[in-house]
């Protein structure tokens, strides 16, 4: 699904017409409002006299309710009520008294990008059609933070796509369009005050989860899933099973004979014997740390390159094997870490929202992991702004990453740039931070923990957005339903000591599906741990890593040293986190070349010398 939104204006209905889009639905004007490719069961369209109304995903509306709403509302704000009620991931746009509202889901699954043409702001749900109409140039300092690992940059700078003068809607915001054809964004939406319990939260969690599953589930549909292992995707399997879907699994089994991933996965599965399950081979061709995007896959990634790029042969392949059983949609657990498990800041946030009980807990972290208590404490009393650890994650980028041993409990994740960045890189992404700091949005929310699980699911949500671009055309979309909207807020609308209570693994989400899924494969307590699978990747894909920085682009930029990234692939470390800047660094390279229409803005950064080829690296 791809389509652009227009303000009721004259001058954006010529838009329209260089858009050569297969469908189109109409302001009350007669000017075109939506414009785009779409299958029919994608989107729901309402009137209510001359306002429209239009959603587009998968969602349950009752559309005698709707439209009585519609017909109330007295400004695009008050459309509020009708998207804070909605189950399911969608876009969502209204059309009223020449004003134009157009949101996407909260974390971003489905976004929206504008772009200025001719002096009127479009929106669209994706970069494309942008990028038709605007040809929009690179930006090098945003590629650049690309480089940051682990992770890719924070946010706010996480959203930005890396072209010039394409602007995404900011989380938690919808935007205006009006007659002029001029746009604001304004934010809507916030997370709950945090004041449920366990058993109030687990009920939330699991009514919202029934709504996101049933919206989701057609009659007779077959419908895929991850089935990791993990208590997250087997919670989704058991969801959508007892919601009725036809039901296919996947399960990649894992090197490591210490991963017990496969042990809980054949539990599950015995326990839901009308699904047909697939068990994978850990040594099947399609895996971690392959070049991320090749030829197949030319401009199949316009926002940028991906921290997810090198398991696209493996998404692929799973693709193709479930459209093969018919599905057309594939659920994944992308989402349950972050809602029911542990963020780093959520120490310092326990230590404030319960003192006693959540110093005891602190504790446990610190011994699990063998935190000094001196710097435990520090990290503890650390009082600083959104603003200011931003500034300080800005200072550090190019400095070693901190010792295993020592407690971030921050704002903000500290990813690092790899050495072999160059220092104009370093200093566009260092100028790239400070900016943010200075004009940025400010925190997701006011408490840390909340903010990072929030910037954490915009990530997964632009992931799952971004997998999809790449998948367009097979047939079959990745959903992830722990990231829809309704499911966030009765998560997170949950006392974070009662979804960390001591003592139990995810006890929010096991309490929530209690009853569905069976006691036994709710008891495990651990998660599986892949750094075998990522080595064996980079192994087998060493001499077509070491080939990309042969005449590298990254090095025409201005952005690495291709000699001092070649000595890494050969010799990266032992630890899998000596991974991580390479897998950015690949995802990086590899996306320029299968973009080979971005052309560089007009101030890149000097091109870097390698001294072994006699030419621009």
């Amino acid at each position: 699904m791809e389509f652009v939104v227009l303000p009721d204006s004259p001058d954006a209905a010529a838009v329209a017409g260089r858009l050569r889009a297969k469908r189109r639905v109409d302001h009350a004007s007669g000017r075109p409002w939506i414009v785009g490719d779409w299958r029919e069961s994608e989107i729901t369209t309402l009137h209510a006299g001359p306002r429209r109304l239009a959603v587009l995903g998968h969602t349950r509306l009752d559309e005698t309710t709707t439209v009585a709403a519609l017909g109330r509302l007295r400004s695009l704000h008050e459309a509020d009520a009708i998207a804070s009620r909605l189950p399911g991931v969608f876009h969502l746009a209204v059309s009223l008294d020449g004003k134009t509202r157009v949101q996407g889901s909260v974390v971003g699954t489905r976004q929206i990008f504008t772009a200025v043409l001719d002096g009127v702001t479009i929106a669209a749900s994706g970069l494309e059609p942008l990028l038709r109409l605007t040809g929009a140039d690179l930006d090098e300092s945003v590629l650049a933070a690309r480089l940051l690992a682990p992770g890719g940059p924070p946010w706010p700078l996480a959203q930005r796509p890396v072209r010039r003068g394409i602007t995404p809607l900011t989380t938690g915001h919808w935007l205006e369009l009006d007659r002029d054809g001029r746009a604001r964004q304004i934010r809507w939406w916030e997370l709950p005050e945090p004041t449920l319990g366990l058993a109030e939260g687990a009920a939330a969690v699991r009514s919202a989860l029934d709504d996101a599953i049933t919206a989701r589930v057609t009659t007779g549909g077959t419908l895929s899933a991850d089935l990791s292992g993990g208590l997250d995707s087997t919670s989704l399997c058991f969801l959508a099973h007892a919601a009725g879907a036809d039901l296919v699994t996947y399960h990649v089994m894992p090197i490591d004979s210490a991963n017990a991933d496969t042990v809980w996965a054949r539990r599950a599965a015995e326990s839901l014997p009308a699904a047909r399950h697939h068990m994978l081979s850990a040594d099947r061709a399609e895996n971690l740390f392959d070049v991320g995007y090749t030829a197949d896959l030319v401009g199949a990634a316009p926002e940028g390159p991906s921290t997810w790029a090198s398991g696209l042969a493996h998404i692929q392949d799973l693709a193709k094997r479930a459209t093969a059983e018919g599905a057309t949609l594939h659920l994944t657990g992308f989402g349950g870490d972050e809602l029911f498990g542990r963020m780093p800041a959520c120490a310092w946030s326990l230590a404030r929202a319960t003192p006693v009980d959540g110093l005891r807990l602190v504790n446990r972290y610190r011994l699990a992991n063998r935190w000094p208590w001196r710097s435990t404490l520090r990290a503890l009393l650390d009082r600083s702004t959104f603003t200011q650890n931003l500034g300080a994650v800005a200072a550090r980028i190019d400095t070693p990453p901190p010792p295993v041993d020592e407690p971030d409990f921050g704002w903000v994740f500290a990813p690092r740039l790899p050495s072999w960045a160059t220092p104009d890189a370093v200093a566009a992404v260092r100028d790239l931070l400070v900016e943010a700091a200075a004009q940025g949005p400010g925190p997701l929310d006011a408490d840390r923990a909340r903010h990072q699980a929030l910037a954490s699911l915009v990530f997964e949500g632009t992931t799952v957005r971004q997998v999809n671009t790449a998948l367009a055309g097979t047939g079959i979309t990745w959903d992830a339903p722990f990231l829809d909207d309704r499911v966030v807020e009765a998560a997170l609308a949950t006392r974070i000591d009662q979804r960390l209570l001591g003592g139990r693994f995810k006890p929010l989400l096991t309490t929530a599906v209690r009853g569905l899924v069976p006691a036994d494969v709710l008891d495990r307590r651990d998660k599986g741990e892949f750094s075998a699978e990522a080595f064996r990747g980079l192994a087998r894909n060493r001499a077509r890593i070491l080939e990309l920085s042969e005449d590298s682009r990254l090095a025409r930029l201005g952005l690495i040293d291709p000699v001092a990234f070649r000595a890494a692939v050969l010799n990266p470390g032992p630890m899998s986190h000596h991974l991580m800047p390479i897998d950015t660094t690949v995802g990086c390279e590899s996306w320029l070349r299968t973009h080979p229409r971005t052309r560089p803005g007009t101030h890149p950064l000097p091109a870097t010398q390698d001294p072994h080829s006699g030419e621009l690296g």
